[in-house]
């Protein structure tokens, strides 16, 4: 099937490059000339395990091509994906006017019948806005689709090729059998399915399921907190309730809130959609409020062991992305970090395997980049671990007890045990841990 998929950004070009994968003939297609001819080169200027192979690969076998040619690209295909931004207003609104003037150029440029598929987060009602758009440009029939992505940023790949559920919204049968065919690769194996659905019904689906996982995190969260007033050690707690099958062990795991492009985004977004219908959704601004207080939780440990003016004194830091196996820091934890250790005189010593040029746009050179891990703690009078790479798992221990200057070890993911690193003469404190 000839497929365009407009925006190269995280999800466009995850998309593009499975869909082709997959057999078909896919354009992926940017104004950003410069990102264009990178991804003409095999240069994929995102980090994401197992992409640039797939997009390498593809390009070669030539079943994946790169433009900036919106009209050329909408003509060839049969369905034309909008995976263009939808950044979130100073109210927390998703930003449509990308996917309208998408929406827009796509009207202008049909030569024959042809499904609209939004493939952006978007809110409800956001397909019955790109339908009018795309009408007021052109008389020649159309399908519209709705089809949220549900991609984790480090296993995005593995999350289209093998997804446990693809959502599609349509009001036609000719865009249901269209979307049935382009997904059926992807949903062959026992246990993957197509869902089916009403587009309104789609659209509201993608932010439910984001704005339920932040939901489950800030619930830890404020557990792990509770648990280090009372004594308690969240890990035994997580794995009591996790082990309830009606609850599950995913995304229960505390640390120093959530971040990223999609959780912080959605939850604003579906908030303010339901507030200019009227609704109030309370539960939702309690999880963003709960989160926004966690993001500063690491920064709040290192001051009460390290004191309130850090002038004279190094704190090294283990990931600077938001979590592993990825370079993305929009709205890691780290950032709000690293601001109150520098508004506090310290300096900062930081490693992460991805991230760095991501840090360094926000930062500069404020921050001391480490090559390793080992020399992010060298003279350090603390360690604070704030992404989950594996690389941080296992460290030598007694090698990191002699580079830092103040044994003083601050585990915003819990990675550790506190009796093993107390026994080896480490200041322990994690998330919600029970002092040993």
């Amino acid at each position: 099937m000839h497929v365009t998929v407009v925006g190269s950004g995280y999800v466009g070009l995850v998309a593009g490059a499975c869909l082709a994968e997959t057999g078909n003939d896919v354009v992926c297609v940017d104004n950003d000339a410069e990102k264009i001819a990178r991804l003409t080169q095999n240069e994929v200027p995102i980090y994401e395990p197992g992409l640039e192979p797939m997009v390498q690969r593809n390009q070669a076998e030539g079943r994946l091509s790169f433009t900036t040619d919106l009209g050329d690209a909408v003509r060839r295909s049969k369905v034309v994906f909008i995976a263009v931004g939808t950044p979130p207003g100073e109210d927390g609104s998703a930003d449509l006017s990308h996917v309208l003037a998408v929406a827009g150029a796509i009207g202008r440029h049909m030569n024959e019948p042809k499904v609209v598929v939004t493939k952006s987060t978007v809110p409800v009602g956001t397909a019955e806005k790109v339908r009018a758009a795309v009408s007021a440009e052109t008389t020649t029939p159309f399908w519209v689709c709705a089809n949220p992505e549900f991609l984790k940023e480090g296993a995005a790949i593995d999350d289209f090729m093998r997804p446990d559920r693809v959502i599609v919204g349509v009001d036609s049968d000719d865009a249901r059998e269209l979307m049935e065919e382009l997904y059926a690769p992807f949903t062959r194996q026992g246990g993957n399915r197509i869902i089916v659905m009403d587009i309104a019904s789609a659209e509201v689906t993608k932010y439910a399921a984001n704005a339920m996982l932040a939901t489950r995190i800030s619930f830890m969260n404020q557990i792990a907190n509770f648990c280090e007033q009372v004594g308690a050690d969240v890990s035994q707690v997580r794995l009591g309730i996790g082990s309830d099958q009606r609850i599950g062990r995913a995304f229960l795991y505390p640390g120093p809130g959530y971040g990223g492009s999609c959780f912080p985004k959605d939850v604003k977004a579906l908030i303010r959609t339901a507030s200019n219908l009227g609704v109030r959704l309370d539960l939702l601004e309690a999880v963003e409020t709960v989160n926004e207080r966690q993001k500063r939780v690491l920064l709040e440990k290192t001051l009460r062991f390290l004191g309130s003016d850090l002038h004279g004194k190094t704190v090294g830091l283990w990931g600077l992305a938001f979590k592993a196996e990825t370079d993305d820091m929009r709205e890691s934890p780290a950032i709000p970090l690293v601001c109150g250790l520098l508004d506090a005189g310290a300096r900062v010593q930081a490693h992460d395997p991805k991230a760095v040029d991501s840090a360094r746009t926000i930062f500069g050179d404020r921050v001391l980049y480490a090559a390793d891990p080992y020399s992010a703690v060298h003279g350090a009078d603390a360690l604070v671990i704030v992404t989950e790479w594996l690389q941080y798992r296992n460290p030598d221990f007694p090698r990191l007890r002699q580079l830092l200057r103040r044994p003083l070890l601050i585990d915003g993911r819990n990675l550790y045990e506190p009796d093993r690193l107390t026994a080896m003469g480490f200041e322990y404190h994690g998330i919600g841990r029970r002092k040993p």
